[in-house]
């Protein structure tokens, strides 16, 4: 099965639809136009009851098109592609360079769509599907469009590959605060698919990618390193510091109390204050002295000593 690939020979986590899935989609769809063309169409015949045989049939030829023709287009059109009978199968439709849709693309599925399924009831649609490569009816080769599975599992994400080992740990001193998000999703994408690239666009995307890259950092490209491999070890040292980043954080504040400090006041005392009321001092936490060995502990009024809520070790 063939995956969806852009006109930059970027290969999208998308996967063509088959015929099953968009066959119950289809089927979802026809059953909720028709339920509505025919619940349209009678209320239409009792408000026209007193008009001639002609105005009547003019009426149920403009209830056909807008309805079974202008429904599927203008739901197509709003959604971006997601029909009801889609979303429900996860499916969707997009252009073949994978962008969402527009009104002339779901114009010539659906005027295609008369032909292919109500007038042959699904016959041409289903035939053209099954001898397309990617599952396409005549309406989405007319259209430029393809239907695509819009929900995959999870199991499915690539790990990037890592970086030689003599470039772990090379790029510690690069500032990576200026690269924009952006920019980081591209390298990523690029790294988990360059195995899939043709050599030459996937060394001419990799120049770029690592040009814009040491822009920047502000600093350029060590010599003799590979783009690809310059990438790879600049997004190791990334998720390095953002691993470091948040064992520092969970060391600093293990019970996830670092955002209420000593002599600070709890958000559940500050809402049950009334407004310009003065706030209660809270008094600060004041650690236990630890007890050294052979010293005996104090004693409260009345021979108890007391209590800590910890028992000593044996």
């Amino acid at each position: 099965m063939s995956e969806l690939v852009t006109g930059d020979a970027v290969v999208l986590g998308l996967r063509p639809a088959r015929l099953p899935s968009r066959a119950l989609a289809l089927a979802i769809d026809l059953v909720v136009v028709w339920v509505v063309f025919i619940l349209v169409s009678i209320g239409l015949a009792i408000a026209t009851a007193t008009l001639d045989e002609a105005a009547s049939a003019a009426i149920a030829v403009a209830t056909f098109l807008l309805v079974l023709v202008g429904g599927p287009i203008a739901v197509e059109t709003l959604s971006h592609g997601r029909s009801l009978g889609k979303l429900a199968c996860g499916l969707r439709v997009v252009r073949d360079d994978g962008g969402p849709i527009r009104f002339r693309h779901a114009l010539v599925r659906g005027a295609m769509g008369v032909v292919e399924i109500l007038m042959t009831l699904g016959v041409f649609a289903c035939i053209a599907s099954l001898v397309s490569a990617r599952g396409r009816r005549l309406g989405d080769v007319f259209a430029g469009t393809l239907v695509v599975r819009e929900r995959v599992s999870a199991g499915r994400g690539i790990a990037v590959p890592p970086p030689p080992p003599w470039l772990v740990g090379r790029f510690a001193g690069l500032d990576l605060s200026a690269v924009p998000d952006e920019l980081w999703l591209a390298i990523r994408q690029y790294l988990t698919r360059m195995q899939q690239l043709d050599a030459e666009v996937g060394l001419s995307m990799a120049e770029r990618l690592a040009g814009e890259l040491a822009v920047r950092t502000g600093v350029p490209v060590p010599p003799g390193v590979p783009a690809a491999a310059y990438l790879a070890g600049v997004v190791n040292e990334r998720q390095a510091r953002d691993a470091r980043r948040v064992f520092s954080a969970a060391q600093a504040d293990p019970l996830g109390q670092g955002a209420m400090g000593v002599g600070s006041v709890p958000v559940g005392v500050v809402s049950s204050v009334a407004p310009g009321a003065a706030v209660p001092p809270v008094a600060p936490l004041v650690a236990a002295a630890p007890v050294e060995p052979g010293v005996p502990e104090a004693e409260e009024p009345g021979g108890r000593k007391p209590g800590t809520g910890f028992r000593p070790p044996a």
